[in-house]
């Protein structure tokens, strides 16, 4: 087996703004592994905010070439188990290893990873839009670029009931709410009521990673659903958003790839919690891997490939919110360039 790496911008189609900033591109990580006539696609966007950059990602990959070129392995997680050692404490090369193994796997047995898994796409939720923080006129004139059944409005404002409000009278698709951690205990149970006549779904994220305390007084007084983002990052995290969360978003990325994020479903299930995927600004390649688990889920952001105006893979797409799914084995994504 051999790997490849590869380190590509991807240019936001729109300024993304969020409570931590704003960027106009990203550069992603995305891996090949070949094994004869046969490559598996892989991708991880890592995130400056965790000190983890592409270019780190390539230098510890490298290190550990032979490791993985020459560990022996029938499924991904045996290599994943195979690699935590060396590579485990930076979860998204982790991520875009085990990923390209998924998709490899699956193409050793000329089927889909979803297939490998036993799940049913015949019934998968449907993924909502992001609409980043702007000026209420370009939130509004983004959310009409696409007919999208549920859109995911940024906020951290001094004025987000006004947003909702005002995005309100533009649709009747729902509405999901993502504060990225800027709100208070006393705002998110002032928020949820008013967000909950305002047709809001859930709240994702309102409070500081940490603040699992102030999670649990929100509980008690929530009008809405919340969904825990920056709280739940790894396995470890899952338990310690019992009772303090409705529910769980995993991020492939962040904790490692499709082998713990199938652990931190199970254990949330486990726990009567709902489930979420989200994206990072990725390609059809990381999209097209969250795709494989949708029957999995509850609900889902993978609108990533929407944002951004220069993908250099296909795969996965949606149409209007719906994930439609190529007639190829593993991931059904390549890259394309």
């Amino acid at each position: 087996m051999d790997i490849k790496s590869h380190i590509i911008s991807l240019k936001s189609r729109y300024p993304f703004r969020i409570t931590h900033g704003v960027r106009t591109e990203t550069s992603t990580f995305i891996v090949e592994l070949h094994d004869g006539s046969l490559t598996g696609y892989g991708e991880a966007t890592p995130v400056p905010y965790y000190g983890i950059t592409p270019e780190g990602m390539n230098v510890l990959m490298e290190a550990h070439r032979e490791a993985i070129e020459t560990a022996p392995w029938d499924h991904p997680a045996q290599l994943w188990e195979h690699l935590r050692p060396l590579i485990g404490h930076n979860h998204f090369l982790q991520c875009a290893i085990d990923i390209a193994a998924y998709d490899l796997w699956a193409k050793r047995h000329g089927k889909t990873v979803y297939q490998m898994l036993g799940l049913d796409i015949s019934r998968i939720p449907c993924s909502d839009y992001t609409i980043g923080m702007d000026e209420i006129p370009e939130m509004i004139r983004k959310m009409k670029e696409f007919d999208f059944p549920i859109y995911k409005i940024k906020l951290g404002t001094d004025h987000d009931i006004a947003i909702v409000e005002a995005l309100r009278k533009e649709t009747d698709a729902v509405f999901r709410v993502d504060a990225n951690t800027a709100w208070t205990v006393e705002q998110t149970i002032d928020f949820s009521g008013k967000m909950k006549a305002l047709g809001v779904e859930f709240i994702e994220q309102p409070l500081k990673p940490g603040d699992y305390e102030g999670m649990k007084e929100v509980m008690a007084h929530t009008a809405l659903p919340v969904i825990a983002d920056e709280s739940c990052i790894t396995e470890e995290d899952v338990q310690k958003c019992v009772g303090a969360f409705s529910g769980i978003n995993i991020k492939l990325a962040k904790c490692g790839g499709i082998t713990p994020g199938l652990r931190m479903i199970a254990e949330a299930r486990a726990h009567n919690m709902q489930l979420m995927m989200g994206c990072m600004t990725e390609s059809s390649i990381g999209i097209s891997a969250i795709a494989q688990l949708l029957p999995l889920l509850d609900y889902v952001d993978m609108d990533g490939i929407l944002l951004i105006a220069n993908d250099p893979a296909d795969g996965v797409y949606l149409e209007k919110g719906r994930a439609v799914f190529p007639d190829r084995p593993g991931i059904g994504a390549f890259l394309k360039i």
